[in-house]
């Protein structure tokens, strides 16, 4: 029951007719006439009382309805004048009543009964039965925020009840913050990937030429957006420009990088660009490492791309072309000093590569297992299991007691503060052998040839990337010839070794570059046998089947592209896809392949191979996955076969779209 409110006015008699009362009976005791008399005056009394209180009672009655009635008046005054749009709508959208702004802000004026969603499509009624606002609705050339408040008609039906909006015109504020961030400043730094291997590569007469054409394709780049630019160095840039010049760059995906590849002015070889930029930065400062970070990651994922970095994303752009072999391997000898440095100052070191290791990882593993144990340091190798693909290599080595192989809740065990952790073949820490052991110290190398992606192990001290190397192999054999004066390797390591360059060259057919037949040579002078190599990857005759299968299976996509899926159950499954998806690039005409397959624990994976005309990586990454140019894969849980392959031809079809080539 609500209260209710009394009379201020009246007084409380009642009490002095009380006391009246009793000195009436007081006087009757000793005089009865007087007695009566009282009596008399007293009933006259309470009958006077009993009249007035009822005309001020009357009177009140009068003075609270005339305040209702003026505050209901002023109530329904103040709600059909409001000056803002106002609308009642029920729980379907449907308007029962509107104020006269809100006619005004839509066209139509006859909007009684009608659905809200007809006359403003993007309103979305489920926030607003939480009472939740929503900005940013726009009508026509206006922009509103409108507000909810429902009101329950009746208590015991919440149903029953009805939705007022309040929309609140933010269009000037709308405009402000747009043009803010069309203003606010963005910083791209440029590296010009190979400028000293141009140079050494052009006729020196020509030299001039090369770099001053390099220099104007940039400077009209910056100028085409009122930027300002300044070289640092013969073969860096910064670039400052307003934001709203990078819609456009999106649009035109970044043509400076094929403008610069598209120089012929005496050069050998072709120019191309690396772009970092930073745009959310809150500070110069903030926007200087936004940028460096995106150029780094654009390095190494292999160069001849550009990398946004929009608030908790990166967006990539280019990576059309190879990554060019780096003929000098100055860089091999500085990472194999430091190394060799990281290595000494170690209690012990754990080497690992990525879970279902295939014959790069595990062979790399082992080449930098023996850098270790020639320095005289312990190591150990983290291995979870042993699957097909690795399974001859294991066989030689297992019984050899130089070997410490170990499971990640051993390496959990043994790790101290002043241990390492080296990660081959991989760079992401959610892929590793044991991701808890990389938060488990400060000391973390990192060797890999993989594009780089967006998840990194960003706490390495040393990091070895190099994405125009054909495998993490080739890069350990190099580190090898430069740890020590006289080196130290069996043939079961330099056969790995070898192995592991040569399945991801595919028998050097692919990504190949003189220093991968350095390092073969390399190994094949330390004792690798190309006999016990190619027995390495001898397939029992059920595998055959298994792929011969697979491959049978395959449709042509757009003409040069193959997708295959297999519903074969092999606990080797991983191994027989990837090994198809190989053997249908040498189906004439085809250029890529994808081979979709499901292991034994439901998990759904991808292995894209490419000649390298299409970026499978692009692809790939995209639906989660990554890799580099010619090799890459991606795996999902919680998706069916028939829902990867929609995703994939998906993402084949955006990849074509937006006019990538590889």
């Amino acid at each position: 029951m609500g209260n209710k409110m009394g009379n201020p006015f009246k007084e409380t008699s009642n009490l002095y007719l009380v006391v009246i009362g009793v000195l009436v009976a007081g006087i009757a005791y000793f005089d009865l006439l007087l007695g009566f008399l009282g009596l008399f005056l007293l009933i006259g009394l309470i009958v006077y009382n009993w009249l007035t209180d009822r005309a001020k009672a009357r009177k009140w009655k009068k003075y609270v309805e005339a305040i209702s009635t003026n505050i209901d008046s002023a109530a329904r005054y103040a709600v059909f004048n409001l000056p803002v749009p106002l609308v009642v709508i029920d729980f379907d959208g449907k308007i029962n009543w509107y104020n006269s702004k809100f006619t005004d802000m839509v066209t139509e004026k006859s909007v009684m009964g009608k659905s809200i969603l007809n006359l403003v499509p993007t309103l979305i009624l489920e926030q607003f039965k939480n009472n939740e606002q929503q900005e940013g609705v726009r009508i026509g050339d206006k922009s509103y925020n409108v507000f909810a408040n429902m009101v329950n008609l009746e208590d015991d039906n919440p149903q029953n009840s009805v939705i007022m909006l309040y929309w609140f015109d933010v269009t000037a504020y709308t405009k402000l913050k747009k043009h803010y961030d069309e203003e606010k400043p963005v910083l791209a730094l440029i590296n010009v990937d190979n400028f000293e291997d141009v140079m050494n590569e052009t006729k020196e007469d020509k030299i001039p030429f090369v770099s001053s054409e390099i220099e104007k394709r940039i400077n009209l780049w910056a100028t085409r957006m009122n930027g300002i630019i300044k070289r640092y160095q013969n073969d860096k840039y910064i670039v400052l420009f307003e934001s709203k010049f990078i819609e456009n760059l999106e649009a035109k995906r970044f043509s400076i990088l094929d403008e610069i590849r598209e120089i012929d002015v005496g050069n050998r070889i072709p120019v191309t660009l690396s772009i970092g930029i930073g745009v959310n930065g809150a500070t110069p400062a903030a926007l200087e490492e936004d940028a460096y970070a995106c150029l780094e990651l654009a390095l190494g994922r292999g160069g001849d791309q550009a990398v946004i970095r929009k608030k908790n994303t990166f967006e990539f752009y280019g990576g059309k072309t190879k990554a060019v072999e780096k003929r000098n391997r100055v860089k091999a000898r500085v990472i194999a000093h430091g190394f060799r440095s990281l290595i000494d100052e170690s209690s012990k070191v754990f080497v690992m590569g990525h879970k279902s290791p295939d014959m790069d990882s595990f062979g790399s593993a082992l080449g930098v297992y023996r850098c270790i144990i020639n320095r005289g340091k312990e190591a150990f190798i983290v291995l979870n299991e042993v699957n097909e693909g690795i399974q001859m290599v294991y066989n030689t080595i297992k019984d050899k007691e130089i070997y410490k192989i170990i499971t990640s809740a051993q390496a959990l065990e043994l790790v101290d503060d002043q241990s390492m952790v080296v990660v081959v073949d991989t760079h992401k820490p959610s892929l590793t052998e044991c991701p808890e052991i990389i938060e488990a110290t400060d000391r973390v190398v990192l060797i890999d040839h993989h594009r780089r992606s967006t998840e990194f192990i960003d706490k390495a001290v040393l990091k070895y990337m190099e994405p125009y190397a054909s495998s993490t192999s080739e890069l350990v054999t190099e580190i090898h010839q430069y740890m020590e004066n006289k080196q130290r390797i069996d043939k079961e390591e330099a056969d790995a070794l070898l192995a592991g360059i040569t399945v991801d060259t595919k028998n050097f057919s692919l990504k190949t570059g003189v220093r991968t037949f350095d390092a073969a040579a390399y190994l094949r002078r330390q004792g690798a046998d190309t006999t016990r190599v190619r027995q390495l990857f001898q397939d029992d005759l059920q595998t055959f089947i298994d792929k011969a299968a697979i491959v049978g299976t395959a449709i042509r996509y757009n003409d040069n592209i193959a997708i295959s899926t297999s519903d074969i159950q092999s606990e080797s499954i991983q191994l027989i896809a990837a090994q198809a998806a190989d053997d249908l690039l040498d189906i004439k005409g085809i250029n890529a392949s994808f081979v979709i397959a499901q292991k034994t624990d439901g998990t759904v994976f991808i292995s894209g191979r490419s000649l390298g005309d299409i970026n499978v990586q692009i692809i790939l990454e995209r639906l989660g996955g990554g890799g580099h140019l010619e090799v890459a894969g991606a795996q999902f849980t919680g998706m069916n076969i028939e829902m990867v392959k929609s995703n994939l031809i998906n993402s084949i079809d955006q990849y074509f779209k937006e006019g990538a080539k590889s």
